[in-house]
C-alpha cells in the first residue's frame, strides 16, 4: 500500500443538505462522506498518503463553492489535517492545472483510492485521467455521492446514476469496491 494514495474528492460544504448554507446538496453526500471517512483513518493509521482535493469556482458569481466561502471548505467528516495535503482544482478532472500527477510522481505513486463527489462529474473525470496516466485505480462505490440529473425531459434518479457510472468504471477503469470490502483487503 506504500506506492497507493487516497483522493478524497470535493467533500466540500456545499454539497451537504446538513450544511446550513448548502447551495448544490448531492444526494447521500452526508453517507458518503462517512465511509470516505472511515478509509481516511485507516489511511491516516498506516501512514499512506493522502490528498484532499477541493474545488474552486474563480467566477464571481459562480453558483456554488465560490472562492473563500464556507460553502467551498472541506466538511468536517474528512476534514484534513495540517499535515496533509490539499489541492485546489478549478475544473472537474483533479489533474488539470493542478500539482497532482507531479505530486504521485515525485513519491512513486503508482495506485489510486478514489472517493468524493460528484459521481458522474468530478469522481469520473479524474479516475479516467488517472487511468490515462496509467495509474491503478480503485474507487469506493458507497463513499461517493452524486445527484438527480434530468435528460430529454426525463428525470434519472441519483441511485440510477451512481449505478450507471460504478458500472461503467467496473467495465474499463477501476476495480469498484465497497467501504467494507477495501478494508477488509487493506490489510493483507
Amino acid at each position: 500500500m506504500k506506492s497507493t494514495a487516497l483522493l478524497l474528492i470535493d467533500f466540500q460544504n456545499d454539497y451537504f443538505e446538513t450544511f446550513k448554507d448548502s447551495k448544490f446538496p448531492l444526494n447521500n453526500s452526508e453517507g458518503a462522506s462517512l465511509k470516505a471517512s472511515k478509509i481516511l483513518e485507516k489511511f491516516r493509521d498506516k501512514s499512506i498518503d493522502i490528498i484532499h482535493i477541493k474545488h474552486e469556482n474563480p467566477k464571481v458569481d459562480a453558483p456554488f463553492f465560490q472562492v473563500g466561502s464556507n460553502g467551498a471548505n472541506i466538511h468536517k467528516n474528512v476534514e484534513p489535517l495540517e499535515s496533509e495535503l490539499v489541492i485546489t482544482k478549478n475544473y472537474p478532472n483533479s489533474f488539470l492545472q493542478t500539482n497532482l500527477k507531479n505530486y504521485l510522481d515525485e513519491k512513486n505513486i503508482d495506485s489510486v483510492v478514489i472517493v468524493g463527489a460528484m459521481t458522474h462529474m468530478c469522481v469520473d473525470a479524474t479516475l479516467r485521467a488517472a487511468k490515462d496516466f496509467g495509474y491503478n485505480c480503485t474507487v469506493i462505490s458507497d463513499a461517493c455521492a452524486t445527484k438527480d440529473l434530468e435528460f430529454d425531459g426525463k428525470i434519472v434518479s441519483s441511485f440510477d446514476v451512481h449505478k450507471s457510472f460504478m458500472a461503467a468504471f467496473e467495465f474499463a477503469y477501476a476495480k469498484v469496491e465497497s467501504t467494507n470490502e477495501f478494508l477488509k483487503g487493506f490489510d493483507t
